[in-house]
């Protein structure tokens, strides 16, 4: 489809305004049908969630545009015929993306490779390799460009490599991967969530993974400890329905701990570039790997959204709750308590966890 100018516009402005996250810029569209028609209804519908709403300037859009225009990187949306179909399927897979690049890539098989930042020696040469050996059957190799693992498999599978990033699109983290994120930019795929000019924080690294999770049909992790970030992206890939795979290590060295519990926990174990070919070929969305957790993503179809909000306060307090519950417990229309949930979190009154799970703002 061809997006006219002004509703392009006033997309990237509905999700830079506050409060707006993936699922109710979503929602948004799904009610009012247009950025700027929902644009126009963001005041009452936070009013009528008990606060004052002021959206994102069009000066503050514009200076957007032009930075992003000056990295000479391009908008891709969630309608848009580029935008990948298996990150697409993620739940609350980004709408708005920036990219620099080849965006073809990203319609091609892709494998995520992640692993520890401060990777052994031999983890790294392993990773490299295998990117190396992937790329060369046919896969697009996807990381995030971090330090060890990420770095590696990038630079193995080059020019066949998308690298996500948790800051702007020209803005390098780490700052020694500069020149190797300008390279995939060049050669590859770069692709950014956040606008231009954000420099990279704690909360975005979760959303950056999902998006790596969100590409990939199987996520390989090569080297691991227990918290690593690496597992956030693995239990992603695995909730989402995505193969989830592990080079196992010794027990002696922590940094393979995390591998080996995702293999303990159902992870599939490989130990050549052959056994991930074999896996991903011709996936079909029925992963071997058993890795995942049941989770609670109740949505109601577009015609479901009601009106008419559902009178669902007294039910909410700063604990998570499934929405499904709150459907179940309020007696009211999915539509309805969607359309409530929808007020409080543009009035910045509400919190969406993992999960499907929603609570009041602390």
């Amino acid at each position: 489809m061809s997006l006219a100018q002004a509703e392009a516009f006033a997309r990237i402005r509905l999700l830079r305004s506050p409060n707006i996250g993936p699922v109710s810029y979503a929602k948004l569209l799904q009610r009012f049908d247009t950025a700027e028609a929902a644009l126009e209804a963001l005041p009452d519908l936070a009013k009528r969630g008990g606060r004052a709403y002021r959206a994102a300037s069009t000066v503050q859009i514009e200076n957007e545009v032009a930075a992003a225009r000056e990295a000479r990187a391009r908008y891709l949306f969630h309608d848009s015929p580029d935008y990948p179909q298996l990150l697409r399927e993620m739940a609350g897979s980004p709408p708005i993306l920036l990219y620099r690049g080849d965006i073809t890539l990203a319609a091609k098989p892709c494998v995520a490779i992640v692993g520890a930042r401060n990777a052994s020696a031999a983890a790294v040469k392993l990773a490299r390799d295998f990117a190396a050996e992937l790329a060369g059957q046919g896969l697009v190799v996807v990381s995030g460009l971090a330090r060890g693992i990420d770095g590696a498999a990038h630079r193995g599978a080059l020019p066949a490599t998308i690298g996500v990033i948790a800051s702007g699109i020209e803005i390098a983290y780490p700052p020694q991967h500069a020149d190797l994120q300008e390279q995939i930019a060049t050669e590859g795929l770069l692709l950014a969530e956040q606008p231009p000019g954000t420099e990279p924080r704690g909360s975005h690294f979760p959303s950056r993974n999902r998006i790596i999770a969100g590409l990939a049909a199987g996520t390989l992790v090569v080297e691991a400890a227990p918290k690593s970030g690496s597992l956030i992206t693995a239990r992603l890939a695995g909730e989402a329905g995505r193969e989830v795979m592990a080079i196992p290590g010794s027990p002696l060295d922590t940094r393979s701990h995390g591998c080996n519990q995702l293999i303990r926990d159902g992870a599939v174990l490989v130990q050549s570039p052959a056994d991930v070919v074999e896996l991903l070929s011709g996936f079909d969305g029925q992963p071997l790997s058993t890795f995942r957790e049941t989770v609670s993503a109740f949505e109601c179809a577009p015609e479901e959204l009601a009106d008419e909000p559902a009178d669902i306060g007294n039910l909410l307090t700063t604990a998570p709750v499934g929405v499904d519950e709150l459907i179940r417990q309020s007696g009211q229309s999915a539509g309805a308590v969607q359309m409530a949930l929808l007020e409080l979190e543009i009035a910045g009154r509400l919190v969406r966890h993992a999960g499907g799970r929603v609570s009041l703002e602390a």
